[in-house]
């Protein structure tokens, strides 16, 4: 029996292997901060055994309460992932399987690997109707890409879509692809329409190095990205000094941060009703967006999520809130659960890659619902 996890976005702690029922294990730290959650590894030589699988330190981890209800990601081939019997006792996460094979691999979700990402930047140009730009480098020296789609002409609106800040909410990634696959459909006719309109800047990865060192929230150098807009530096957060810079120069219509959520088991958006910019334009868009994205897609609710900001107390650091703010624009952060998604239930697979992709081919309609209302 052996345990592995050296590989992209691996990530797992060998604490003792006394046999298939005692397998004791620890989630590491992002490598350099104190955020642990994300687990990724691969099992070999267990075919047909009973294994119980223990996370020691399930309840020191960022999220404890996402723990619970909570059914881990396994796969043989790391192309169909299922859930397996997960259980939470306020200390311990285990994980009760019987590989049917002597190569499994578990995942906290479904990863979405480097290969896959530049994979996808590659088929966007591919294309034809995609340009991609080189905004700069990460900290570990990855590349920060930014897809252009559109005449980029100056009546154009600019709509912005980032995706992976927290770089273990692989889900974003999963949705990004989704909505880019309907976006470049040369004869999808929502396309069409919004892309005679508008012009679209999509940022698949937002944090790479973060992906690939199997991190839940921080860049390499133990940056939170979604807490850096405000003041963002080349030496701890390129990744956002960049993005932001090229946002400056083209300007914001409209925008969409993409994210996971570890607790709360529903799709549900955060608005930017806390900013001093907000009024009842801003208003007025969010609930056509909303309304539209639940015909659209009835995996979106808007009962549950966050709780709403009080006027002129919404943090600045968050890119949703400065976007929102510096643009006077209709901007959302779009959550996705790790968990399964509990007003539409699906005991196999949970909340997964394909329901996100799903959801971001869906993203299309509301955004075309608003198209013609986001400048004042």
């Amino acid at each position: 029996m052996k345990i592995s996890s050296n590989f992209d976005a691996g990530s797992i702690d060998i604490v003792s292997m006394n046999g298939f029922e005692d397998i004791q294990l620890r989630i590491p730290n992002d490598n350099a901060s104190h955020f642990a959650q994300w687990f990724y590894f691969r099992l070999q030589g267990a075919a047909y055994q009973p294994c119980t699988l223990r996370f020691l330190n399930a309840s020191q981890c960022a999220y404890p309460e996402g723990w619970v209800d909570y059914q881990a990601m396994a796969s043989y081939d790391r192309i169909n992932w299922f859930r397996v019997p997960t259980r939470y006792d306020g200390a311990e996460l285990t994980i009760e399987h019987v590989p049917l094979a002597n190569s499994v691999y578990y995942a906290y979700f479904e990863p979405y690997s480097y290969d896959q990402h530049l994979n996808l930047i590659g088929q966007a140009q591919g294309s034809g109707l995609c340009q991609v730009t080189d905004l700069g480098s990460t900290i570990q020296g990855r590349d920060i890409n930014l897809l252009t789609i559109g005449h980029e002409v100056e009546s154009d609106l600019k709509i912005w879509i980032t995706a992976r800040q927290h770089p273990g909410e692989t889900m974003a990634e999963w949705f990004v692809e989704g909505f880019l696959n309907r976006l470049l459909d040369p004869i999808d006719p929502t396309s069409r329409m919004l892309l005679d309109h508008a012009t679209f800047y999509v940022v698949p990865n937002m944090n790479p190095d973060g992906s690939v060192l199997g991190n839940l929230r921080t860049n390499a150098a133990g940056a939170n990205l979604n807490r850096e807009w405000l003041t963002p530096s080349m030496e701890t957060s390129p990744e956002v000094f960049v993005v932001r810079q090229k946002m400056l120069e083209t300007g914001v219509d409209l925008f969409l941060d993409i994210h996971g959520d570890e607790n709360i088991p529903f799709v549900f958006v955060a608005g930017t009703e806390g900013v001093p910019s907000y009024d009842d334009r801003i208003r007025t868009l969010e609930e056509t967006f909303k309304h539209h994205l639940k015909l659209a897609s009835p995996d979106f609710q808007d009962e549950h999520g966050y709780e709403k900001s009080a006027p002129g107390s919404a943090d600045l650091s968050w890119a949703t809130n400065w976007v929102g703010h510096q643009f006077q624009c209709l901007a959302y952060t779009l959550e996705m659960p790790f968990k399964d998604n509990a007003n539409l239930p699906d005991d196999d697979y949970g909340w997964n890659g394909q329901r996100s992709q799903r959801l971001g081919e869906a993203m299309l309609t509301p955004i075309y619902a608003v198209i013609n209302k986001l400048r004042a």
